[in-house]
């Protein structure tokens, strides 16, 4: 069971590493030269959205190395609560960001010439600026819970007292030396610490998921309403929109709804349920699902992509061209007709 867990997990973090890496890479190149040139409220949005994704995909590997010493932390302790910090606020800042771009959406649509008056790109930086001091200020819990060790504290009902010294987050005196002795990151927690944060990741769970999916629904739901009422909307542009929506609700409930439900659920059993691992596996995946956001929102996005594309195609023919020579050269004397024709063929 831990070696398919082990390997579960694994496979989702380095699919999502491989795919979101490189696609958040060329988004973010896209959304900066476009914020310096010509910027507007839903690119300056899907910028710091990307920026969410990618502080999420370089601190990924250390959840990588996580897995891979079954669940223990051999890295120094620092890189515990700074990685866990990224990884969790990373989640929060992404819903953020989703739900202000179903909000700009729906004031386009619902009202376009108020909207287009008082549509400022100051109004989404400070928008943006607001969402990552809010996130940060919430998730710092993690950084806290990581080194908040009160004395005399017995251990959950996961963790054997036998093994006190192995999970808590103890100081062993060595004579002039405190030697640390942490061996698992954000993962086992006393009775105390549960009581700090079972009620803290309900609020979590309450004012960073509940709140941000309902405005996010009812934008979304409004804007289908609304747009498929627009006689002069062309069917190809109302389908991709529809379903840009409809894509943007699924990705939200998909990647964020069981992690979030496990904050409930852990509230009311005052534990940590045993299959939450299993839903940061769900929001693991919005890294890599977000860039096709990032497609089909950004006519910007759809043209450096096809740019790289073609800069390829024409790389890869300089390439057949420049080796076909040296190929036919290598071959016997007789058979140069017919490859001295394919070249020029081609």
């Amino acid at each position: 069971m831990q070696e398919y867990h082990t390997a579960l997990c694994l496979s989702v973090y380095l699919v999502t590493f491989l795919m979101g890496l490189p696609a958040n890479a060329v988004a973010f190149y896209t959304f900066s030269k476009k914020v310096r040139q010509k910027p507007t409220p839903i690119d300056i949005l899907l910028l710091n959205l990307t920026i969410s994704d990618l502080l999420f995909l370089l601190f990924l590997p250390f959840k990588m190395q996580e897995v891979t010493d079954n669940m223990t932390w051999s890295l120094p302790y620092i890189l515990c609560p700074l990685s866990g910090f990224f990884f969790y606020m990373t989640i929060y800042v992404s819903t953020f960001f989703l739900t202000a771009v179903s909000v700009e959406r729906y004031l386009g649509v619902a009202f376009p010439i108020q909207h287009s008056l008082k549509r400022r790109p100051l109004y989404a930086v400070v928008a943006s600026v607001f969402i990552w001091i809010f996130s940060v200020l919430h998730l710092s819990i993690v950084i806290i819970m990581s080194y908040y060790n009160p004395p005399q504290d017995s251990l959950s009902s996961t963790t054997n007292s036998s093994n006190i010294y192995e999970f808590s987050n103890v100081s062993i005196s060595d004579g002039d030396n405190v030697v640390s002795s942490r061996n698992v990151c954000y993962e086992d927690f006393s009775e105390k610490q549960l009581a700090i944060l079972l009620p803290v990741r309900l609020e979590l769970c309450l004012v960073l998921f509940c709140v941000p999916f309902l405005i996010c629904s009812f934008c979304y739901i409004n804007f289908i309403r609304i747009l498929s009422g627009l006689p002069h909307i062309g069917r190809r542009r109302r389908l991709r929109a529809i379903g840009l929506a409809l894509g943007t609700l699924l990705v939200f409930a998909f990647c964020f709804g069981p992690y979030n439900v496990s904050h409930i659920v852990g509230f009311i059993t005052r534990k940590n349920p045993d299959w939450r691992d299993m839903t940061l596996l769900c929001s693991t995946f919005n890294a890599c699902l977000d860039p096709f956001i990032f497609y089909f929102s950004s006519s910007a996005v759809r043209g450096t992509l096809g740019s790289m594309l073609q800069g390829a195609r024409i790389k890869l023919a300089k390439c057949h061209i420049h080796w076909s020579p040296w190929k036919g050269m290598s071959e016997p004397q007789i058979d140069k007709g017919p490859k001295q024709a394919e070249m020029n063929a081609i």
